[in-house]
C-alpha cells in the first residue's frame, strides 16, 4: 500500500467509521459503503487539506482505487509533492499502538496525524467517557483481551491508555466475577456488547432489567392515571397497583400544564386546525399559529428572531450540526446535556471538552485552538440538568468576545426559571444581547413541545434552511403551538409564578443542607441528593417510592459511574405541606439505606 493510499483510507475511514478492512481499492464509495455526495465532498476536502492540492480533483470518482490515482496524478504534476507531517501516532508496528490509534480513529473521525499519543481525552481531542468505552471495547476485540476491560479504563490520553491495556496482551486470567447476592453490572456493561446477532446484546440487557426490575430498583417508565401536579395518580406496573405520590420529578416548573387557560387555548385550536398537519415547515406544515409562536419567543427572549424544532433535542442537533463542520471547533462543557453531544458528533465538527465550569480550561482550549480557516461555537447548558448548577455565563461570554468564538446557551431548564421575568440564564446574568444564540424547550417550563433558537435574524435564517431536523420533520401541531402561545401569556400576566418557585426552592433547599444531604453547588429548580455509589442510590430511590414520593433516581448514562444521585424538580405548584414531608420522606429513607448516618 502506497503512503498515498494509506492515508486516503485513514481519511475514508474517519470520515465514515467504518473499519480499515472493509476499504478496498474497488469498494465503491455509494454503492457499497453507502457514502452519500455530503459525506463524500467531506472527504474530498479532507484529501485536497491533506496534501494540499490547489486544483480540484477529477469529478466522477467512484472508488478509493480511483481517488487513490488522482490524488497521485495531482501530486505528480506538482512542483513539490506534499505529505502529511509525521506524526507519533503513525503506523508503528505494535499491535497495540496501531488497535488503539485504529479504534480512536473510526470513533473520533480524526485523521492518524491529529491524535498524538499525549493529548488530553477531553480537553484537546472531545473524546468523553462514552466514546472511550467504545475505544477500549474495539482495542479489546482486536487483541482478544477481556470485554469487561471496556468498563474498567479511565486513561486520559492514548499514550496513558496503550501503557494501562499493555499488561493485559501477556495475562489470560479471566476478571473477578461478581458475587451471586448482587449484579453488580450497570447500564454501562451492555454499551458495547459484540456479538455477530445484533439483537444478542438486548438479550442480555433484558435479563439484567428484569433482575432490577424484580428488586423494584429500575422504576421508569410507570404511566400516570392522572393530570402530573404537585401529586399524581401513578401505575405500578410491577405490582399492578395504582397509588398517588408526592409529585417531585416533573419539569413542570411554573405549574402551567394544568393551567386553564393553556388547556382551552390547546382545545379551541385543535378543533380549529385539526389534530395534526401532515408535512414538513417547508412543505404544508406551517400554520399560522406556528408563526405566531416565533414571534412572541423572540419577544419573551428579547432577541429579534426565532426557529421553533420539533423537540429540543432536534433544536441541538439542528443548530449545531448546520453551523458547525469538519473545519470548525466546538467546546462544550464536559456535563453538558447529551442532545449536544450528539450534536456534535452529528456536525463531524472538531470537539474540544473543558472541565465543568472551569474557565481556565476553556481558556486554555481557546488558546490552544488549531490555528484552522474554520471558526468556533462554545456551547453550555444554563442549568446543568443532573446537577442544578448554572454555567458561568459573564466569563463564557467574555472568553468567547476574546478568542473570536460564538456562544449558544441551551436554556431548557432556566427558561421560565432564572431571571426576574424567567427568561432564562442570560437575563439573571444581566447579558440580554450579549450571547449569539439562546435555545429552549418547550416541555418544560412552558407546559408544551417542541424546541426553539433565538438570535439575529441571518442567523436564524440559515437554521431555518440548513438544520435538518426543521426541514426534513413535521412540527408541533398547531393546538400545541396555541397552547404555548397562552402559556407566554400566563407568565406574562402572573410574574408571581417565577417568585413562589423561587420560595419553594429555597424552602425544600434549605431542609435538604440542613439534614446533611450534598446538594452540590444548586442554583435552580434543581435539587440533586449526590449519593455515589450506584446501588445505594437504587435502594434511596425504592425507599422514597415506599414512603409515597415520586423523584428520578438518575443512574449511567445519567451520570457517570460513581456519581448517582436522586434528582429532586420543585415547582411553584408545591405546598408548604408537600416540601415539609418530603424533606421528611428523605431523610427517613436516607437513614433506612445508609445514605445519612442512623438517628440512633
Amino acid at each position: 500500500m502506497t503512503s498515498v493510499h494509506r492515508q486516503i483510507v485513514d481519511i475514508v475511514a474517519s470520515r465514515t467509521l467504518y473499519d480499515e478492512s472493509y476499504l478496498l481499492p474497488e469498494s465503491h464509495f455509494e454503492a457499497e459503503l453507502g457514502i452519500d455526495s455530503v459525506i463524500f465532498e467531506s472527504i474530498l476536502a479532507t484529501v485536497r487539506e491533506r496534501f494540499a492540492l490547489d486544483a480540484e480533483l477529477p469529478s466522477g470518482l467512484a472508488t478509493i482505487r480511483e481517488l487513490v490515482g488522482a490524488v497521485e496524478e495531482a501530486l505528480a504534476g506538482a512542483a513539490a509533492p506534499a505529505s502529511a507531517p509525521p506524526s507519533e501516532a503513525a503506523a508503528t508496528g505494535d499491535p497495540l499502538t496501531e488497535a488503539v490509534v485504529g479504534a480512536a480513529m473510526r470513533h473520533t473521525q480524526y485523521a492518524r496525524e491529529q491524535l498524538p499519543l499525549d493529548a488530553d481525552f477531553e480537553g484537546e481531542l472531545g473524546i468523553d467517557s462514552v466514546v472511550l468505552v467504545s475505544v477500549v471495547a474495539d482495542s479489546a476485540r482486536a487483541l482478544g483481551l477481556p470485554d469487561e476491560l471496556a468498563g474498567t479504563v479511565t486513561a486520559p490520553s492514548l499514550r496513558a491508555l496503550i501503557a494501562e491495556l499493555r499488561p493485559f496482551l501477556d495475562d489470560t486470567a479471566a476478571a473477578p466475577g461478581q458475587g451471586t447476592d448482587w449484579d453488580g453490572r450497570s447500564m454501562k456493561d451492555f454499551v458495547e456488547k459484540r456479538d455477530p446477532d445484533l439483537f444478542a446484546k438486548a438479550r442480555g440487557f433484558r435479563s439484567y432489567l428484569r433482575g432490577r426490575e424484580a428488586e423494584h430498583l429500575y422504576w421508569y417508565g410507570m404511566p400516570l392515571h392522572s393530570r402530573c401536579g404537585n401529586r399524581a395518580l401513578i401505575l405500578d406496573e410491577l405490582t399492578g397497583q395504582k397509588r398517588e405520590f408526592l409529585m417531585f420529578a416533573s419539569n413542570n416548573y411554573l405549574g402551567l400544564a394544568n393551567h386553564p387557560k393553556v388547556i382551552e387555548a390547546v382545545c379551541d385550536a385543535t378543533r380549529a386546525f385539526g389534530a395534526t398537519h401532515t408535512g414538513s415547515r417547508f412543505i404544508g406544515g406551517t400554520n399560522m399559529l406556528h408563526k405566531e409562536l416565533e414571534r412572541r419567543l423572540a419577544a419573551f427572549k428579547g432577541r429579534p428572531a426565532c426557529v421553533v424544532y420539533p423537540g429540543g433535542y432536534a433544536a441541538n442537533l439542528g443548530a449545531i450540526s448546520a453551523l458547525v463542520k469538519s473545519y470548525d471547533t466546538l467546546v462544550v462543557d464536559k456535563l453538558n446535556h447529551m442532545s449536544i453531544v450528539d450534536g456534535a458528533r452529528l456536525s463531524g465538527g472538531v470537539r474540544k471538552i473543558y472541565q465543568h465550569n472551569d474557565m481556565a480550561d476553556l481558556e486554555r482550549i481557546l488558546k490552544r485552538r488549531d490555528d484552522r480557516s474554520g471558526g468556533a461555537l462554545i456551547v453550555a447548558d444554563g442549568v446543568f440538568s443532573m446537577h442544578g448548577d448554572l454555567c458561568d455565563l459573564p466569563q463564557i461570554v467574555r472568553l468567547g468576545k476574546e478568542y473570536g468564538a460564538r456562544v449558544l446557551v441551551d436554556d431548557a431548564h432556566a427558561t421560565g426559571v432564572l431571571g426576574e421575568r424567567g427568561t432564562g440564564t442570560a437575563e439573571h446574568f444581566g447579558l440580554k444581547g450579549e450571547v449569539d444564540l439562546e435555545l429552549g424547550t418547550m416541555s418544560k417550563a412552558l407546559a408544551g413541545m417542541g424546541g426553539f433558537v433565538v438570535g439575529e435574524p441571518e442567523v436564524i435564517e440559515y437554521l431555518r434552511y440548513y438544520s435538518h431536523s426543521y426541514v426534513f420533520a413535521a412540527n408541533i401541531p398547531a393546538g400545541v403551538a396555541a397552547g404555548l402561545i397562552a402559556s407566554l401569556d400566563v407568565i406574562e400576566a402572573e410574574p408571581q409564578r417565577v417568585g413562589l418557585l423561587w420560595s419553594n426552592i429555597r424552602f425544600l433547599r434549605r431542609q435538604l443542607v440542613d439534614a446533611g444531604f450534598d446538594l452540590e453547588n444548586t442554583e435552580s429548580a434543581i435539587l440533586p441528593l449526590v449519593i455515589g455509589d450506584e446501588r445505594k442510590a437504587m435502594e434511596m430511590g425504592r425507599a422514597v417510592r415506599a414512603r409515597g414520593l415520586f423523584c428520578q433516581t438518575v443512574v449511567f448514562p445519567g451520570v457517570p459511574l460513581g456519581d448517582a444521585r436522586l434528582r429532586i424538580s420543585v415547582t411553584c405548584e408545591h405546598t408548604r405541606e408537600d416540601l415539609r414531608a418530603a424533606a421528611a420522606i428523605f431523610v427517613e429513607a436516607a437513614h433506612e439505606v445508609g445514605v445519612l448516618p442512623s438517628a440512633g
